[in-house]
C-alpha cells in the first residue's frame, strides 16, 4: 500500500522526532512480548515428556492421576510429588518466568512483599505474587483495553456525528448528553462500584 503525498511527509516528520520513534519501537516490542505472555511467564510447563510422549499444558488440561498422582483435578506442577512422577518417565520444561499473574509463591526465604532475587527478578507483592509476571499481564491487558476502548469509541463517536449533523434539532439535544465525556465518568464510577472488575464489564 503507498500512502500518499501528505502521510509520507507526516511519516518522515514522525521519524524525525528521535524520542517519539524510538518510543515507538520500544513500546511496540513490549507489546508483542506481553501478547505472548502465556509463555514467558507461566506456572505451567511448556513442554512436557512422560511415556515417550509429548505434552503441552499449557495448551491442554492434564489430571495429576494422569502422571500417576492420587487427584483428578488438574496436575500442579509446582508441587515437588508432581514434578518428581514427571521426571520419573520424562523431563519438563517451565517458561522463562514459572509463575502466573496469580500464582502464590509459598517456599519464599523472607517474608512478603520480598525484594529483587535471582528468582524473582522484580520481588513480589505483599501477597507473595510476582512482581514481573504481573507487570506482563498488566501491560497486556491495559493496552488492548486502552485499543478497544478507542476502536469502538471512534465508531461510536463518528456515528453519532453523522446522526447529529444528518438530522439536527432535537436529535443534537438528546445524542449530546450521552456522549457528554463528564457524564460518562459518572456512569463508569457507579459501574465499576457495583461489578466486579473484570475486562469486559470494565469495558462495558
Amino acid at each position: 500500500m503507498k500512502l500518499s503525498p501528505l502521510n509520507q511527509r507526516r511519516f518522515k516528520n514522525f521519524k524525525l522526532n528521535k524520542r517519539g520513534w524510538y518510543s515507538f519501537w520500544i513500546f511496540f516490542f513490549f507489546f508483542i512480548v506481553s501478547l505472548s505472555a502465556d509463555f514467558i511467564s507461566n506456572d505451567k510447563p511448556l513442554l512436557i515428556k512422560f511415556n515417550q510422549s509429548y505434552y503441552f499444558p499449557i495448551l491442554q488440561v492434564l489430571p495429576e492421576t494422569f502422571f500417576g498422582g492420587d487427584f483428578e483435578t488438574e496436575a500442579d506442577y509446582r508441587d515437588p510429588y508432581v514434578r518428581k512422577l514427571i521426571k520419573n518417565k520424562g523431563w519438563v520444561i517451565m517458561p522463562l518466568i514459572p509463575y502466573y499473574y496469580n500464582t502464590i509463591i509459598r517456599d519464599l526465604n523472607v517474608p512478603a512483599p520480598s525484594p529483587p532475587s535471582r528468582k524473582n527478578w522484580l520481588g513480589t507483592d505483599d501477597q507473595a505474587r510476582d512482581v514481573l509476571a504481573r507487570l506482563i499481564y498488566g501491560f497486556r491487558i491495559s493496552i488492548l483495553f486502552g485499543f478497544t476502548l478507542t476502536f469502538f469509541s471512534m465508531i461510536i463517536g463518528v456515528t453519532a456525528g453523522a446522526i447529529q449533523g444528518y438530522f439536527g434539532g432535537k436529535i443534537d439535544l438528546f445524542v449530546d448528553p450521552v456522549i457528554d465525556g463528564r457524564l460518562s465518568v459518572v456512569i463508569v464510577a457507579l459501574l465499576a462500584s457495583a461489578l466486579t472488575p473484570r475486562f469486559t464489564a470494565i469495558l462495558r
